[in-house]
């Protein structure tokens, strides 16, 4: 039977997208979701804990691979290039992995409960972020706001990266750094 076939994981992330991008997030359930993808509700629960994690798998994981990059930049730069260094190596490897991102920013952009989950998403990895930079023996104020100017270059480097039509995700973290640099240049 088809359930058993290799994959599993892969084509319960189409069907949930497909069916999200369809109709709403709100308006699908798990079973819906494991019709489509001609799999069972025991299945989908092995790989996900609730219909969310479809689009935010891998974000529990996240926060500890931030701060080990933070932790693992050479001695010697400044916090911020720190921060620089380690957010660019994690977005290469989030963009590496990424799957179908127009469309599950689509469904994440009409559903407040899921802007609110990225907003959360966002917010753990500025606390690793920081949470790095405080290893490094960076004062707690200044690794904040290190960690949330730097959380926010991602995050526009990102987005860049998926409306760029192939433009290589360094380019877009470069051009993303660049604004800001310019823009804090412009306000003293």
């Amino acid at each position: 039977m088809a359930r058993w076939e290799p994959g599993a994981e892969d084509r319960l992330c189409r069907a949930a997208l497909d069916l999200y991008l369809e109709r709403g997030f709100d308006d699908v359930t798990v079973a819906e979701i494991t019709e489509r993808a001609g799999l069972t509700r025991r299945t989908f629960f092995r790989y996900f804990t609730d219909k969310r994690e479809v689009l935010f798998g891998g974000a529990a994981q996240l926060p500890g691979v931030v701060t080990r990059a933070v932790r693992e930049v050479d001695e010697g730069p400044a916090p911020f290039e720190v921060v620089l260094a380690a957010l660019r190596s994690v977005g290469a490897v989030i963009v590496e992995h990424a799957t179908r991102t127009r469309e599950r920013r689509r469904v994440i952009a009409a559903s407040p409960e899921l802007q609110e989950r990225e907003r959360t998403k966002q917010a753990a990895i500025t606390d690793a972020v920081a949470e790095g930079l405080r290893g490094r023996g960076v004062a707690g104020p200044t690794a904040t706001l290190l960690a949330g100017v730097g959380v926010a270059i991602l995050c526009a480097a990102i987005e860049r990266w998926v409306d760029g039509d192939g433009v290589p995700f360094d380019t877009c973290f470069d051009e993303a750094v660049g604004e800001v640099t310019a823009g804090c240049a412009a306000a003293s």
